[in-house]
């Protein structure tokens, strides 16, 4: 599995919601069916504020995002308890959040479906990086590092639930492990 991530981030701030992560609009589409799926994907973050958030996680007409990152302040992912939030972000191609703490249910969800590897950090990112500043995250060594700045910031290891994530979800890891049959 891919321990190293390199890209640009999209930066939000502090309680983004379900809601703003995937209008409730979209919710209608079936993540199982491949053209649903990418169709999620298309509207990840769409519900965010226009005045607050001019550059967009996915441009219009496109499919996914150029943001594989997504950096976050406090309470990222609260509101409700929808599993198409972390499915939508996946879709669009975004392969980890780095907030400074999550909704439970969100975390839950994002370790469920396996789509994003959610990640804890101590440090308020969202108020030192901008949007399209270039980060390396090691998952292996917990550390984000800047390119620009060289500075490497840490985060909460994932422990137990880095190989759930590794495995594409809790149903996948179960029958990798044995505990239900394939």
């Amino acid at each position: 599995m891919q321990s190293v991530f390199t890209g640009p981030v999209y930066v939000v701030r502090d309680n983004i919601d379900t809601d703003q992560i995937i209008s409730a609009q979209f919710l209608n589409l079936v993540p199982t069916i491949p053209e649903e799926y990418e169709k999620l994907g298309s509207h990840a973050m769409d519900g965010l504020p226009h005045s607050l958030y001019p550059v967009r996680f996915v441009k219009d007409g496109q499919l996914d995002s150029d943001y594989p990152i997504l950096v976050g302040g406090r309470n990222f992912g609260c509101g409700s308890s929808r599993e198409h939030a972390p499915i939508a972000l996946g879709s669009a191609n975004c392969q980890l959040v780095l907030a400074e703490s999550f909704a439970r249910i969100f975390f839950r969800n994002c370790v469920a479906t396996g789509e994003l590897y959610p990640c804890e950090i101590a440090d308020r990112l969202c108020d030192v990086l901008k949007t399209g500043d270039v980060v390396t995250v090691d998952l292996d060594a917990a550390t984000v590092t800047a390119q620009a700045t060289g500075k490497v910031y840490a985060f909460k290891p994932l422990g137990d639930v880095r190989p759930v994530v590794d495995a594409g979800g809790l149903f996948n890891f179960a029958r990798q492990s044995g505990m239900i049959a394939k």
